[in-house]
């Protein structure tokens, strides 16, 4: 066997290992209930909150969703989007320190929504949209966990938090980042996002998901035409 020969085998192998791997990667990373945008302004108001839901079962559907409201520094004024399909189910519960606001004070906050009667079929996600009247503007972070429940009576956990400077665990809670509120009278789109910037953020992310996909394809390709030559040379 040439010296030739075996380098391009040798080259379509790890071509080939590479592709599997980004195959891999590209599907783990892809499989947490995540919340689009993952920032906001503190203390943003008249805003839309998407939670996006992924079936990881190859047999198995999605028909509950869980979403649990922090109340420690509760979303003021949640409203629910309808759904086709799903019924929501909104829980309030009393706050341990009522907030005061330029309407009154407020004692009352949602805590928890859960989503039933639909399914989110094996390999598909839905976008769970939730709005509120206003964001807290004393913490850097709202963690939103979450129980996804399966046909096949299977419940996965989404509620573990990742410690500052810690990997990424196994379940992660959403996150939703909270920035700096902007300086007084100046406007950003940061401090209202509508649902056409919802929508804009998950087009983001297809983007970058097509992206990955283009990459793993010219990397298949790359594989085939060392194969090929090491074929061709092969036959002669």
């Amino acid at each position: 066997m040439s010296r030739a020969h075996t380098a391009l085998r040798r080259a379509g192998l790890g071509t080939a290992l590479a592709a599997a791997a980004l195959l891999t990667a590209a599907g783990v990373a892809s499989a947490h209930v995540t919340v689009h945008p993952d920032s906001y302004a503190k203390g943003a108001t008249d805003g839309v909150l998407s939670f996006r839901v992924p079936d990881e079962s190859d047999t198995a559907s999605t028909t509950k969703v869980q979403l649990f409201l922090p109340t420690d520094h509760p979303l003021l004024g949640v409203l629910v989007s309808p759904h086709d399909g799903w019924t929501a189910t909104v829980t309030d519960t009393k706050l341990k320190t009522p907030v005061k606001t330029d309407d009154g004070t407020i004692t009352d906050a949602v805590s928890e929504i859960t989503w039933t009667g639909g399914k989110v079929a094996p390999g598909h996600y839905e976008d769970f949209d939730v709005a509120f009247g206003q964001l807290p503007d004393d913490t850097a972070e709202l963690t939103f966990k979450t129980l996804q429940t399966y046909s096949d009576g299977k419940v996965v956990r989404w509620i573990e938090e990742a410690a500052k400077g810690d990997e990424e665990p196994e379940n992660p809670a959403p996150v939703l980042k909270l920035t700096s509120a902007p300086a007084s009278g100046t406007a950003t789109k940061s401090s209202a996002v509508t649902p056409a910037a919802t929508k804009a953020s998950a087009s983001d992310s297809t983007a970058r998901g097509l992206g990955a996909a283009g990459l793993v394809v010219g990397v298949l390709g790359l594989a085939a035409g060392a194969f090929a030559v090491v074929r061709s040379r092969t036959a002669k």
